[in-house]
């Protein structure tokens, strides 16, 4: 069993894979994600993702997006827009999975999640009701974009891991 930390999407993938592979996981941590997991808002998607293809928006918020392809390429140079289209298509795929308690009850592994009080994915309420083995932390001032670097969290997913210090 592995442990697995997931931010956003990455973090529904886990849960995916976790309610289907329990056996697979020995703790889990996601962050990003809350209420908006069991939501399907197909019209917001289609936004996120003409941002993301294109790389433009005047709306700040879908600016993030916008600017994502480049803020996780490994590359220094613009990503080209095969490497757009394929992020895009991936955000608006119509087997996008919804989840429900149901479902989330197969994740039999203990769970942090970790969400921002300023973050749109909350709240986390009907995430960690749904998860049979979940604590959840609350991260003050913290919205949704500054989540992966925000030092908060990164302590409270390597505490709840059990890591060791080199």
């Amino acid at each position: 069993p592995v442990d697995a930390v997931g931010f956003s999407a990455g973090a529904s993938v886990i849960l995916w894979l976790a309610a289907h592979h329990p056996r697979r996981f020995r703790r889990i941590v996601v962050a990003g994600v809350g209420a908006n997991l069991f939501e399907r808002d197909s019209d917001r998607w289609e936004v996120i993702a003409e941002a993301v293809r294109t790389g433009t928006s005047d709306n700040p918020q879908l600016r993030y997006f916008a600017d994502l392809p480049e803020a996780v390429s490994s590359r220094d140079d613009k990503v080209g827009p095969e490497v757009r289209a394929a992020m895009s298509a991936f955000l608006t795929r119509p087997d996008r999975r919804s989840f429900t308690p149901e479902i989330l009850a197969g994740v039999t592994v203990p769970v942090l999640v970790a969400l921002g009080d300023r973050d749109f994915a909350g709240p986390a309420d009907p995430l960690v009701e749904a998860l049979p083995d979940a604590t959840h932390r609350l991260l003050r001032g913290v919205d949704h974009f500054a989540t992966p670097k925000d030092f908060g969290v990164i302590d409270v997913a390597l505490d709840f891991l059990g890591a060791q210090p080199f």
